[in-house]
């Protein structure tokens, strides 16, 4: 599933609410990207957060 292997961010459940205040169910999924992360030496294929990639990018 939609999980980043980093923060462990997934999917959150809640309501669509409309304007008659009818609540029907929805969910909001995080933005994941497969990337090649070389760590110690070591390359890794994993699914990261948009959130976690910026992060990455700044070290």
């Amino acid at each position: 599933m939609a999980k980043c292997d980093i923060c462990g961010k997934g999917v959150q459940f809640g309501h669509n609410v409309s304007h008659s205040k009818k609540a029907t169910n929805r969910q909001w999924k995080p933005n994941i990207q497969k990337v090649t992360i070389t760590k110690d030496g070591v390359t890794r294929r994993m699914n990261v957060c948009a959130k976690c990639l910026k992060t990455l990018s700044k070290t």
